[in-house]
């Protein structure tokens, strides 16, 4: 009976400790002075993207810098023609050929002039030799003397004019032959054979190998913002992402009167291998100086002593750090940023309100990525928007699709 009594009151005993034993753990941890790290906070973040207007793209077609047009020197009827568009030639080629009929009767008729002109300077200068002597044994006076002389000198004088017609008549005959004036390809033909032609009247457009450039219209309202020497980036459509570096080399000082567009003209820098056709369509990628590079979501942005800011990684990508920016104008998912915030930063778009300067985070992606950090040398200035187009090259399509 004393036995069961003692094990019923161990169990109360022991049951009534427990609570105590606990606090008194609770307490000896508090005591040692040791604040348990809070965890690591996974964050989502996204590396900003260029502003809209910050870049612009515009329509192009692959042109050769040389684009000759060309055309017969003398009108008539074509006779014949060899080349088509398409046809590549080279320096000297016949393109086509007029009839040469009238051409050759005007060569014989020159030829004939000048049988006549030299038949006379012989005359002329016949009776010349024979006044000559008279004049000095002086059987003749000194007025027909001058008269032969000038005769003589006339009748050479139409010799000289006569060969000159000549000549002209046939280079006429040659100039019925259009032939190519350098290496390329027929781009345009505007003549059919028997059709009647005039001098100087475009039969055939040729563009010349060499150099190749990008054609694009700049708008009106925005012509003032390009110059010559502006570096641009171009994308043909049949190798998207695959972007070369590009120059403004010209813009037209008059506005087409239809479209009411600037023509330009853009130097392709081509990297080793890489071929451009004539013909192929393209993107020319400019950046706007006048607006801000960058943007990032609305949800980036937080409020720190009156001004706006936004939380991203720092170097390691392991802690987060908060960087003021200036803020433009509102859209409905995201907003215009410059300052100190860089194309290659990573950015917090979620949950920023609970951050604070220096937490530990776990950066993912929106695919739930892990994110990390790689060092580059690319310029960090989002005001520069030259330096956004070229580092946030791989981000421009989903810019201006946005």
């Amino acid at each position: 009976m004393p036995a069961r009594r003692f094990a019923r009151l161990s169990s109360r005993t022991v049951l009534r400790l427990v609570p105590l034993l606990l606090a008194v753990g609770l307490l000896s941890a508090c005591g040692s002075g040791e604040d348990a790290a809070p965890p690591a906070r996974p964050v989502l973040v996204q590396q900003p993207t260029p502003a809209a207007g910050a870049v612009q793209a515009f329509a192009g077609e692959i042109r050769a810098r040389h684009e000759t047009p060309l055309a017969f020197r003398v009108g008539g009827k074509v006779a014949k023609r060899w080349v088509d568009v398409g046809d590549r030639v080279v320096a000297g080629q016949p393109l086509a050929e007029l009839d040469a009929q009238d051409l050759r009767l005007s060569r014989d008729a020159a030829q004939a002039q000048l049988t006549a002109a030299e038949a006379d300077a012989r005359l002329a200068a016949a009776e010349f030799e024979r006044i000559e002597v008279m004049f000095q044994r002086q059987l003749v006076s000194r007025s027909l003397f001058d008269a032969r002389k000038s005769a003589l000198e006339a009748a050479n004088s139409r010799v000289a004019q006569a060969r000159a017609q000549l000549d002209v008549a046939g280079n006429q005959a040659a100039y019925g032959v259009l032939r190519a004036n350098a290496a390329g390809v027929v781009a345009v033909r505007h003549i059919e054979a028997g059709q009647i032609v005039a001098a100087g009247q475009t039969s055939f457009g040729l563009a010349e190998d060499g150099e190749r450039e990008v054609a694009i219209a700049l708008p009106e309202a925005d012509v003032a913002r390009f110059k010559a020497g502006q570096d641009v980036l171009v994308e043909l459509w049949a190798a998207p992402g695959q972007r070369v570096p590009g120059t403004i080399r010209e813009i037209s000082p008059a506005a087409d009167p239809q479209a009411r567009t600037y023509a330009a003209r853009v130097a392709l820098a081509l990297p080793e291998g890489v071929r451009v056709e004539l013909g192929q369509s393209a993107r020319v990628y400019a950046a706007n100086a006048a607006a801000p590079a960058l943007s990032v979501p609305l949800s980036a942005l937080v409020q720190a002593d009156g001004q706006a800011a936004v939380w991203v990684l720092d170097a390691d990508g392991q802690r987060v750090k908060r960087v003021a920016v200036q803020a433009g104008a509102y859209s409905e998912t995201d907003v215009p940023v410059s300052g100190g915030l860089g194309v290659d930063d990573w950015v917090v778009i979620s949950g920023v309100h609970l951050l604070r300067e220096g937490d530990a985070v776990t950066p993912v992606d929106r695919e739930n990525r892990p994110v990390r950090v790689e060092p580059t040398d690319a310029p960090a200035v989002a005001g520069d928007a030259s330096a956004a187009l070229d580092a946030g090259a791989d981000r421009l399509d989903a810019a201006i699709a946005g």
